[in-house]
C-alpha cells in the first residue's frame, strides 16, 4: 500500500488499530496448534506460584468468564487449566508472558504501519493512531481493509480498525466490532454512531461511574450527550467535561508522534520459506535500502544495525552489530546486515527483517563513517567492512568471503 502523507489540520481521518487479544495472538503464532483453544496468557499458574494475574486472554477463554487484570485464581476456578491433551474440552491453555517475543511482532506491526501512513502515534505495544491526512472518505473503508491485511500478512496477528473524524471516535469504533472488525464512521454518521452506546462502553467508564451514571438516568452515550455539559461536571469534575465531549463526538487532539523512535526497522515475508542464499540476500539488500533511505529522511543517525531471521514456522532469530560512532551510511547497512546473514546461508527462512537502533539526531555532518576512521581499530574495521563492500559488489551481487 503507497503510504499517506501526515496532515495537521482540524478536518482530520484518523484511524485507531487495535490488536486482537494480542499476547494470546502472538503464542498462537509460536503455536498454531492453539487456533481456536481458549488461551489465557499470565502469571502465577505456575507449581507454587499462589500470586498473579491474567494479561490476555482469547475470546474462548472469555467465554467462561475469564478476564484481562483478573487475578491468575479466579481464572483457574472458572477455566482450569489443561494438563493434558485428554483433558476435558472444558479447560484452557495457559502460557507465561514472553514480553520479547511480543516486542518482536509489535514491531512487525508498527513497520507496517509506518509503511502505510506518515504520522503515526503509537500508543502502546498492541495499539496505535494514524493520521491518514486527506484521504477521502470513500476510500477510507478500502484503507482499512488493506492495512488489515498488510498487517496479517507481515505480522501474523489480526487487528481492529476504526475510522472517525477524531481520535476518541475512532477507539470507539475500532471496539465496535471486534475481533477482526473494521467500522468507518464519516464525520455526519459521528451523533448517529455514538448516541446507542452503552455508558460502560465510553472510555474511562468502569462500572462504579456507570452506576453512578444509571442513577442519574444516563443510559446511552446518545443521553449524556443530550445533557447540559454543567450536569456532568458537577458530578463528576473535569472528568464529566470529558465525558461529555466524548459522547458529543468532540476532540480537537492532532495525532502526533510520541516521540522520537529508538529504532527504525522494515520486514517482509516470503511466499514460500527459501533457502537459498542468494535469494535471501537479495531480499536483504532491498529491505536495507528502505531502512537506511527512512533514516536518511527523518535525520536519523544510526549506531546499531541489525537483522531478524524467522525460521518456520515462527523461530524468532535477531543478530546486530555496534558501530563505534553515530552514522548516516546506506552501503553499511546492506554490508553488515548481508556479513550478519551469513550465518544463515543454509537455513530455510520465513521472514527477513533489518533494523538500525540506537538513534541520535545530531548534527548531519557527523554522518560519514570517514570522520570516524582514525579515532581507533574499532572504527577502522567497520570501515573496512564498507571499503570491501563498495569494491566486490558487482551487478547487485557481493562476495562475503572475506567477512568469514
Amino acid at each position: 500500500m503507497a503510504r499517506l502523507p501526515g496532515v495537521s489540520t482540524p478536518d482530520q481521518v484518523v484511524c485507531h488499530v487495535d490488536m486482537d487479544c494480542f499476547y494470546a495472538a502472538c503464542e498462537r503464532l509460536k503455536e498454531p496448534g492453539l487456533a481456536g483453544e481458549p488461551v489465557v496468557v499470565g502469571m502465577g499458574y505456575e507449581s507454587g506460584e499462589a500470586h498473579g494475574a491474567v494479561a490476555t486472554a482469547s475470546y474462548e477463554a472469555r467465554e467462561y468468564g475469564v478476564e484481562s487484570a483478573m487475578a491468575i485464581s479466579e481464572a483457574l476456578e472458572l477455566l482450569p487449566r489443561r494438563e493434558t491433551a485428554e483433558d476435558d474440552e472444558d479447560t484452557g491453555v495457559y502460557r507465561p508472558v514472553d514480553m520479547a517475543f511480543y516486542e518482536s511482532v509489535s514491531a512487525d506491526v508498527k513497520a507496517v504501519l509506518d509503511d502505510d501512513a506518515e504520522t503515526v502515534r503509537n500508543v502502546s505495544i498492541d495499539e496505535a493512531y494514524l493520521d491518514l491526512g486527506d484521504l477521502a472518505w470513500e476510500e477510507a473503508r478500502e484503507f482499512g481493509r488493506e492495512l488489515k491485511a498488510d498487517i496479517e500478512d507481515e505480522a501474523g496477528v489480526v487487528a481492529s480498525v476504526g475510522i472517525a473524524p477524531n481520535m476518541t471516535t475512532a477507539k470507539l469504533a475500532s471496539d465496535a466490532d471486534k475481533p477482526d472488525g473494521l467500522v468507518v464512521v464519516e464525520p455526519n454518521e459521528v451523533r448517529d454512531f455514538l448516541a446507542p452506546m452503552a455508558v460502560e462502553d465510553l472510555h474511562g467508564v468502569g462500572p462504579v461511574t456507570a452506576r453512578e451514571l444509571r442513577k442519574m438516568d444516563f443510559e446511552t452515550a446518545g443521553d449524556i450527550a443530550a445533557a447540559e455539559e454543567t450536569v456532568l461536571v458537577d458530578a463528576f469534575g473535569e472528568r464529566g467535561r470529558d465525558l461529555h465531549a466524548q459522547a458529543r463526538g468532540e476532540d480537537d487532539r492532532e495525532v502526533e508522534p510520541k516521540g522520537r523512535p529508538k529504532s527504525l526497522s522494515s520486514e517482509s515475508a516470503f511466499v514460500e520459506a527459501t533457502a537459498d542464499p542468494e535469494t535471501k540476500r537479495e531480499k536483504v539488500r532491498g529491505l536495507a535500502e528502505e531502512v537506511a533511505d527512512r533514516a536518511t529522511a527523518k535525520g536519523a543517525l544510526y549506531r546499531t544495525i541489525g537483522i531478524k531471521v524467522v525460521e518456520p514456522p515462527f523461530d524468532v532469530n535477531t543478530r546486530a552489530r555496534s558501530l563505534s560512532g553515530p552514522v548516516d551510511d546506506p552501503d553499511l547497512v546492506e554490508a553488515v546486515a548481508l556479513d550478519l546473514l551469513s550465518e544463515f546461508d543454509d537455513d530455510r527462512v520465513r521472514k527477513l527483517g533489518v533494523r538500525v537502533s540506537n538513534l541520535s539526531f545530531d548534527d548531519r555532518e557527523q554522518a560519514s563513517l570517514d570522520a570516524w576512521e582514525d579515532s581507533d581499530d574499532e572504527v577502522e574495521t567497520d570501515h573496512d567492512i564498507r571499503k570491501r563492500h563498495r569494491e566486490r559488489t558487482r551487478g547487485g551481487q557481493v562476495d562475503l568471503s572475506e567477512f568469514q
